[in-house]
């Protein structure tokens, strides 16, 4: 099994190059990967931190030939080091803005905003924009046509679930986001954090399984406690992960929650959580 280290530029299939950022963690694996896709031109996919070493590494290994840079989302770990390749490159860059929540980079100004569908092209690549709300409101995933290959950010992250943390965070978008990537003809995810996923529409249902089972027992320990607070549920709904992690759950079950309460099976009253009935 491939070990990803951070700092190496590694060529991980043809004309796509992957940077690790060495930022390990938690919630970011082995570190956010920073992908380059082409050859005499070049796209950078998701620029990374603001880490000194993993932008002059980015800059020196696309001398000169960086035509743009396309962020998935503007969490932290993902687009505050564009500004700074753009300076060293002249290059454009591409995505969308979130409003702010505390966990936004807040430095990111694109010079083109995208929308579903949207393209982006230099010499033998085309990538193109969909769309994917959920883990954050302004997430999109940038399909490699030439390769039916799809970076997908935090959207879909090899290894692990991501974290739906309210109110930029969206469970009931992050589904129709998943059901979205499965009507597209795909052959591998490029995720943002970890290696390739080789078969995408198997992990998709995979994940789509996992939320709902996650959501069940969100659902079975409201029905067990009949009037609880997040916290409460929290030790219920998550009793296979580790305590160490309740607080970055607590922020999914929450967007559990508020799924259920758009579909009418909860309801919330002054931070107490009810099942619809009662």
């Amino acid at each position: 099994m491939e070990k990803i280290t951070p700092g190496i530029a590694v060529t991980v299939a043809p004309s796509i190059v992957r940077i690790t950022a060495p930022n390990p963690g938690v919630m970011t694996g082995p570190g956010t990967n920073s992908y380059i896709v082409g050859e005499s031109e070049l796209v950078l996919v998701d620029p990374g931190p603001e880490i000194e070493s993993h932008v002059s590494l980015l800059t020196d290994t696309v001398r000169g030939r960086l035509k743009w840079i396309v962020c998935t989302h503007t969490h932290l770990d993902h687009s505050p080091a564009a500004r700074h390749v753009k300076a060293a490159t002249g290059a454009r860059i591409a995505g969308r803005v979130a409003e702010q929540d505390g966990r936004q980079d807040t430095t990111f100004q694109p010079d083109r905003v995208l929308e579903d569908g949207d393209t982006i092209s230099v010499e033998g690549v085309t990538l193109r924009a969909l769309r994917t709300p959920g883990h954050a409101s302004n997430h999109v995933c940038y399909l490699y046509e030439q390769q039916q290959l799809l970076f997908t950010g935090d959207h879909i992250m090899q290894g692990s679930t991501v974290v739906i943390s309210p109110p930029d965070g969206d469970m009931q978008a992050y589904f129709a986001s998943l059901d979205k990537v499965l009507a597209v003809e795909l052959q591998t995810l490029a995720p943002g954090h970890g290696r390739f996923i080789t078969t995408p529409h198997d992990e998709v249902r995979r994940l789509i399984a996992h939320r709902l089972k996650r959501e069940q027992k969100v659902f079975d320990a409201l029905v067990q406690k009949r009037t609880a607070t997040i916290e409460e549920l929290v030790p219920l709904a998550y009793d296979d992960v580790s305590e160490k992690l309740h607080p970055v759950a607590r922020r999914s079950l929450h967007g559990h929650l508020i799924k259920l309460t758009r579909e009418g099976r909860v309801r919330e009253s002054e931070g107490t959580w009810h099942l619809a009935s009662r």
